[in-house]
Parts: C-alpha cells; sequence; structure tokens
C-alpha cells in the first residue's frame, strides 16, 4: 500500500479522503458553527480554536531574484479534527498537516508533512505566535514580524517577514459566507507582508525579496454538498492596492463568489455574489488534469478588468490531496503580481 495513504486513512478525517476539498461540504454535526457579528480577540485568535472542524494559516509569497527572476513559495499549516470530542496526547482528535512549494518559471517544487496533535510534533501557540510541524515552523513575538522555515527534498527556504500595513476582515466583518445555502468561516488576512530571504534550490542558494500574504480561515462546514472546489486570486496591484477574490464551482454548473478591494491604507470593500467576475481563457493540461491557468477577472466597481496568468502553468500541487496553486502576473486596467490556487479538478 502506498504510505501517503495510509497515513491518511490513520489520520485524516473519512469524508475529507473520499471527496477531498468537497469533503468540506459534509455535515459537521457536534461542531462549533460560525455565527455574524464575531469580535475577534488578538493574539488569541492567531491560535487554533479546536472546536471547528478545519482551520489554516495560508502563507504565499510572490518573490523575486536579484537577476530579475521571479519565484513563488507556499507555507501552508491545516488543522482538522476527528470527532467533536477532545481527547490527550496520543488521544488527540486534532490532526495536523502541511504543505511546502516553491515555484520558478520553469520548475515546480512541493512536499507534505503529517502529524498528530496532542504530542508536540505540530501545533499553534497564539503569543509568542508560533505554528509548526517537525522543523517547519512560521513564528514570531507578534503577527507584524515573522520567521519561516521549510524544507523539502529537493529545495528549502528561509525567509523573514515585516508586515507594513493592517489585518483585514473579509465579507462582513471576517463573517465570509461561501454558499447561497448560508456556510461560511471567519476569514482575515494579513496582505501586507514584505519578505525576503534565501531559496535553496538544485542549482544553489538564490537571494530573493517581495510580497507576501497570509490568510487566516476557520470553519466547521466550509461549503455546501452542492460545491465541488474553488478558484481563488491574491492580487497585489502596482499601485498598492489589492484584491481578494473566489468563486465556488458548482454541481449544476454554476458559481458562487465574493471578493475584498483593500485600498494601500487597509480600508477594505466587500462584495457579494457576482460581483467579482472570473472567467477562465484557456485550458492547460497538467498530466491528466486540464485547468484554467490564464484568467479574466473583473471587479465594475472598482474599475477592475485583468487578465492573470501563472508565470508556470506546470504548478501542480502532486500532494495527499491534489490541487494546483502558484504565482500569476497581472495585465490590463491594473498591474502587478499575486497567486491563484484551484481546488477540486
Amino acid at each position: 500500500m502506498n504510505v501517503k495513504l495510509l497515513i491518511l486513512l490513520v489520520f485524516l478525517p473519512c469524508n475529507l479522503i473520499a471527496q477531498s476539498f468537497s469533503g468540506l461540504g459534509s455535515t459537521a454535526e457536534g461542531f462549533t458553527n460560525p455565527i455574524p457579528n464575531k469580535s475577534f480577540n488578538f493574539p488569541l485568535d492567531h491560535g487554533s480554536h479546536n472546536e471547528y472542524r478545519v482551520e489554516w494559516w495560508y502563507l504565499t509569497a510572490n518573490l523575486i531574484g536579484e537577476d530579475g527572476t521571479p519565484y513563488g513559495i507556499q507555507w501552508t499549516l491545516f488543522r482538522t479534527a476527528r470527532s467533536p470530542t477532545e481527547g490527550n496526547s496520543w488521544l488527540s482528535n486534532q490532526i495536523w498537516f502541511a504543505h511546502a512549494a516553491v515555484t520558478t518559471p520553469s520548475e515546480h517544487f512541493t512536499t507534505e508533512r503529517f502529524a498528530r496533535g496532542g504530542i508536540g510534533q505540530a501545533g499553534v501557540n497564539a503569543e509568542p505566535f508560533e505554528a509548526w510541524i517537525d522543523e517547519w515552523s512560521l513564528r514570531g513575538e507578534d503577527f507584524d514580524e515573522l520567521s519561516l522555515k521549510a524544507t523539502g527534498s529537493n529545495f528549502s527556504y528561509r525567509m523573514s517577514l515585516e508586515a507594513n500595513g493592517p489585518i483585514v476582515f473579509h465579507g462582513d466583518k471576517g463573517y465570509s459566507i461561501k454558499s447561497s445555502e448560508g456556510q461560511a468561516s471567519y476569514y482575515y488576512s494579513q496582505p501586507f507582508f514584505k519578505i525576503k530571504g534565501t531559496l535553496t534550490l538544485p542549482e544553489g542558494a538564490i537571494n530573493v525579496s517581495g510580497s507576501a500574504w497570509l490568510d487566516r480561515e476557520w470553519s466547521s462546514q466550509p461549503l455546501s454538498e452542492n460545491q465541488l472546489g474553488w478558484d481563488w486570486f491574491s492580487l497585489s496591484f502596482d499601485d498598492g492596492a489589492k484584491l481578494m477574490g473566489f468563486q465556488l464551482r458548482q454541481t449544476d454548473g454554476s458559481t458562487f463568489s465574493s471578493s475584498s478591494w483593500i485600498e494601500p491604507d487597509g480600508s477594505l470593500t466587500s462584495y457579494g455574489n457576482m460581483e467579482f467576475i472570473a472567467r477562465p481563457l484557456n485550458l492547460h493540461t497538467v498530466g491528466e488534469k486540464k485547468l484554467p491557468t490564464h484568467w479574466r477577472l473583473l471587479l465594475e466597481d472598482k474599475n477592475v478588468d485583468v487578465t492573470v496568468k501563472a508565470i508556470n502553468p506546470n504548478a501542480w500541487m502532486n500532494l495527499s490531496i491534489p490541487y494546483w496553486e502558484g504565482p500569476v502576473d497581472i495585465s490590463g486596467s491594473h498591474s502587478g503580481r499575486g497567486y491563484l490556487e484551484m481546488t477540486g479538478y
């Protein structure tokens, strides 16, 4: 038996194994569900919320080498609960897994880690902030200055991050609706990180710098049972504004969308279903998958009409739960760089 599959069968909830990302639409009886008008409490909410079924700390970064070559990195720690009942030590109901990746114009490197909760192998502390699994970590005295590291068989990176803008809250003050049936999550971001450090690739060490975006999200049933996956965009424009937008693809062929326009000072405008439009422009074959790695995005209220194009269309995350994730270039009414994630294909 494949070792990764065996780990998944032991560690991950059965509905998530069976349905991949669409398993997030299965019912979550006994878990806490998000409700509107949450009063966020920092630094406590930077930590874990074990009464909810799923949670993640998700960082992406657009980087430039000293010779002008573009790169992208991803570092994500996921927490999922097998049941609503807490347990201690090896009886913990918490499972942790993590993904790390580096994307270059010609290569895409990925790796993953798994851990049981309750034994100190992985976890998140709120103050001082530390998210870790084995030797991978994202940590700092607070959420404004962080250090990041991860290592795979053929890559590694060490980075330092400094925020130069505020945390922003998506949806209705952090209550992010994901479907017409009302599924939701708590969702906030720190999209204003400056980042610098060293990538180590097969050809050697590379000094890089750029911008990073950190997403925090937790829920118990973030999707409806009629949703298959999502297309998520985080865009940083050259004029300092930013745009987060996603669409969730539904079984009947329709989509449900949401977006946030973020001014350079961090002030945010939220947009509901169908105000953010994402139209695929072509399909690219990655292995046996055909995915849209070139899009046209529209947000009429802010005069946004841009195309986003992957710097490497082969950025497939060939992991135990596979998906596409990679950096993109932006052109059109606005220019800049960003990240695209596509799941459920």
